[in-house]
């Protein structure tokens, strides 16, 4: 097993390494998506997104305003996040603690977009995505990554859904952890909220990346859209895989 290596500030990359970059709106499928890929091919899962989940724990945690932009740029280049390659992805550590479900609760999701909206949280995510290449192949889903993280990848997708598909699949997703408290109606409000302010920020918008292939999986199943992804990959990246 590979020694847990410190990722908070930029390293060099490797430029041999590959990487699947999928970017879409929250519960188009691109956690489920990337994970099973990355078992096909013996890549590493990367979620961007628990890095900004993160921050914003840290952020109520520490009594800091979300909504003040100079006190969350303080606190983001403070964090001390540790990332660790453990079963087929990238875990991540504070003070040598793994969140868990502690960053996907709806409060975290309250005051997410706030903070991820701040460039210097943006820029310090970045740099901690870039730096993984060092641990071999990956596939890194998120909101920005094939335009702003990784937009050079010749493998990048941009995964949507119908808002009443991505609402049924959140809430599914948060009863199986246990912490749903919400109706179908309110995860579909909050994800659109969190649509329009992540395609309207100023820095690092979530669209579709010019190039990006686009799959629409309101009316499809998983495996399909797994399928989809592994079908539009070089031939040499899943030649190395385990089909």
């Amino acid at each position: 097993m590979r020694s847990p290596i410190n990722l908070s500030t930029s390293q060099h990359l490797n430029p041999m390494n590959n990487v699947i970059a999928i970017d879409g709106p929250g519960g188009a499928g691109k956690s489920s998506v990337s994970r099973l890929v990355g078992r096909r091919l013996g890549y590493l899962h990367v979620d961007s997104g628990a890095l900004y989940r993160i921050m914003t724990w840290q952020c109520l945690v520490r009594g800091v305003d979300t909504s003040d932009p100079a006190a969350v740029a303080a606190l983001a280049a403070d964090v001390d996040i540790e990332c660790r390659p453990e079963d087929g992805a990238i875990a991540y550590y504070v003070g040598g603690e793994a969140p868990g479900d502690r960053i996907r609760t709806p409060e975290i999701n309250a005051h997410a977009s706030a903070v991820a909206t701040v460039k210097e949280v943006r820029d310090r995510v970045t740099a901690i995505l870039r730096a993984m290449t060092r641990h071999g192949n990956l596939v890194v889903e998120g909101r920005d990554i094939t335009t702003a993280v990784f937009p050079d990848s010749p493998a990048r997708f941009y995964l949507t859904a119908s808002a009443e598909a991505r609402a049924r699949r959140r809430q599914k997703e948060e009863i199986e952890k246990g912490i749903a408290n919400q109706s179908a109606e309110a995860v579909k409000a909050s994800l659109l909220a969190r649509d329009r302010i992540d395609s309207t920020r100023r820095y690092a918008p979530l669209r579709k990346a010019d190039g990006a292939i686009e799959i629409d999986s309101s009316d499809m199943t998983l495996e399909q859209v797994v399928d989809a992804v592994m079908a539009a990959l070089p031939a040499e990246w899943t030649a190395q895989g385990n089909l």
